[in-house]
């Protein structure tokens, strides 16, 4: 009996716009391939202090998750930025070839690497953790040069980082996202992320493209209008792509160019009428029966609910094994 592709294999195939030998399952956490020199070790209830400053906490309601503290802001004045925001030391103290060797010795040679060494992950979401969620709008529409400047900035070093990202740590597909979304709309207007966001996302893709690396997307909510940027830019898959979008349209629009990934996830669970074992499993033979066929499509989910919590435990593994036990029948 021939060996079946391994997972890198098979999900390598999906996102480079192949059909591959069965539905890959994204998998974030196992794939994450980052510098640990840029990302502070939470405590064990999730706080930390990032390298700009910016207080996080734990959040239980996702999992334990860490989110800017509430309330607890660095900037109040965007045109003060250039007081506040400051290169953080680590940049310039990286020892690039030690940390990378610390970082992949005991890594799984076979597992699919997918990281972006970027210093901030997004330039929405890091604008929001300075200066709280009204005020980081209201400074888009009212000082939007000042926005952007600040963007650059942090642009700047991330273009620094990312080829030391890639050379040392060599890896698979380029990860960049960037939560600009909720349920129904995106936060800002098309104009806004034409003028301000749409520049730095494609100057931060840029050079994994020119690597000749595929990119992978990040990003919640009904992010539908802003798809065909991605797309242009050079993404070659997203993630979640939550029901609130035209999953479907967006696939067949782009078919063998770019790749949705999309599943069960709490929001599914939670608008079952009982969600039994049976339900669930159900929900995954939908996801997978309406959006596997032709490829283009990985399967992605998960419950949360409190760190330890039993039934959000069962609850996962109920999913991962309905996929597991379908995952074959799609492609011949």
């Amino acid at each position: 009996m021939a060996a079946h592709l391994s997972e890198k294999e098979n999900y390598l195939r999906m996102i480079n716009g192949q059909i591959p030998e069965y539905v890959p399952y994204y998998e974030a956490g196992k794939w994450s391939c980052g510098v640990s020199a840029l990302r502070p070790a939470p405590s064990p209830d999730g706080s930390y202090v990032n390298h700009f400053g910016v207080e996080y906490v734990g959040v239980e309601v996702v999992g334990g998750a860490s989110l800017p503290k509430p309330g607890v802001f660095i900037l109040e004045d965007i045109r003060k930025w250039r007081d506040v925001i400051k290169r953080p030391a680590i940049v310039d103290q990286i020892d690039w070839a030690a940390t990378a060797k610390k970082d992949l010795e005991n890594r799984d040679p076979e597992l699919l690497r997918i990281g972006s060494g970027c210093l901030v992950g997004g330039y929405f979401q890091p604008l929001v953790s300075y200066m709280g969620f009204e005020n980081a709008l209201i400074a888009c529409l009212e000082e939007p040069d000042e926005v952007k400047a600040l963007l650059d900035f942090l642009l700047q070093i991330n273009l620094e980082l990312i080829p030391k990202y890639l050379h040392y740590y060599k890896p698979d597909i380029f990860s960049f996202g960037d939560d600009i979304a909720h349920e129904r709309s995106t936060f800002i207007s098309e104009d806004v992320f034409q003028d301000i966001f749409e520049p730095v996302w494609r100057a931060t893709v840029a050079p994994a493209k020119e690597a000749g690396l595929p990119a992978h997307h990040h990003n919640c909510g009904k992010f539908e209008a802003f798809v065909p940027y991605i797309v242009d830019m050079g993404f070659n898959a997203w993630e979640p792509a939550q029901s609130a979008n035209d999953v479907m349209g967006i696939k067949q629009k782009y078919a063998g160019k770019f790749a949705v990934e999309t599943g069960v996830f709490t929001r599914e669970i939670q608008a079952l009428p009982e969600a039994t074992e049976e339900s669930i499993r159900a929900e995954v033979r939908r996801f997978m029966d309406l959006y596997a066929p032709g490829g283009g499509y990985a399967f992605i989910g998960s419950v949360s609910g409190p760190p330890g919590d039993e039934l959000t435990a069962q609850r996962n593994k109920w999913l991962r094994d309905e996929y597991e036990q379908n995952k074959f029948k799609y492609y011949t």
